[in-house]
């Protein structure tokens, strides 16, 4: 029981992972003994990230590479950077997601809809082909993709971004359904409101506050912190028997409302 949450020698690849949510998971996995590639669009942040993740490990376990999740090629090129670095890829978190528009569904602009539909749900099929063969090579893996409580329901002002996570959840299951026959797990994580720059919006104010505390059961929004756990879980041996599913992380916000 002991060695279903170790990594070691395992590759972790992450997508929007250079700070809030994402680093936490790969900071995680990383103290769990996994070799972590973490990917944004900055490569100055992505490297202090690196820095303080190996730092923690006393080891260089993590590795900063940029990309635009939104470009095909540039995510081609994150995967060979990730085996010239750490090797084949054992798992896959793709954390990366826009919100380009606040507004009504109704009157969004192609180039807004466009762009939410790409980075949000098809670079993740993008990155689950990619990846795939390393770890149908490997006899096995996890995908983890970055959903939101948004996906269950409607939104007057967040409806495509919502729409794109509901997608999202759309997608691992049918991932989960064509690899599970080859050893690869595809799950969502559906975060309620953390407390990241990415939703400073949605929690950054005096009436979000006291929402939360009458809203969420346990009384507070998430914090980055709170997603090491689920990681570590999904990452390793520990979920072997689990996909498909679309995990709630919210503090009972979906159960309460």
């Amino acid at each position: 029981m002991t060695q279903l949450f170790d990594m070691t020698g395992k590759v972790a690849l992450l997508t929007g992972a250079s700070k809030g949510m994402g680093f936490e998971m790969a900071k995680a996995m990383a103290l769990h003994g996994a070799k972590v590639v973490i990917s944004a669009r900055t490569q100055e942040d992505l490297d202090k990230a690196a820095a303080e993740i190996n730092k923690e490990c006393g080891e260089k376990r993590a590795f900063g590479v940029a990309c635009n999740a939104g470009h095909k090629d540039q995510l081609e090129a994150l995967v060979e950077k990730t085996h010239e670095l750490a090797g084949t890829i054992d798992i896959l978190f793709g954390n990366a997601g826009v919100n380009p528009y606040y507004g009504p569904t109704s009157g969004i602009s192609d180039k807004a809809y466009e762009k939410t539909m790409q980075v949000n749900v098809q670079s993740n099929l993008w990155l689950a082909q990619l990846v795939a063969p390393d770890m149908e090579k490997n006899g096995g893996g996890s995908m983890v993709f970055t959903s939101s409580i948004g996906a269950f329901k409607p939104s007057v002002m967040l409806g495509t971004y919502a729409m794109s996570k509901l997608a999202v959840i759309g997608l691992v299951r049918n991932l989960a359904a064509e690899f599970g026959s080859k050893g690869i797990r595809v799950n969502a994580l559906c975060p309620g409101v953390v407390r990241t720059e990415f939703a400073r919006e949605l929690w950054d104010n005096p009436k979000a506050a006291e929402k939360a505390t009458k809203e969420i059961p346990l009384g507070r929004f998430g914090e980055p912190e709170d997603f090491a756990g689920i990681a570590v879980f999904l990452g390793s041996k520990a979920s072997q028997y689990i996909t498909g599913q679309a995990f709630t992380v919210d503090g009972g916000s979906v159960m309460w409302t």
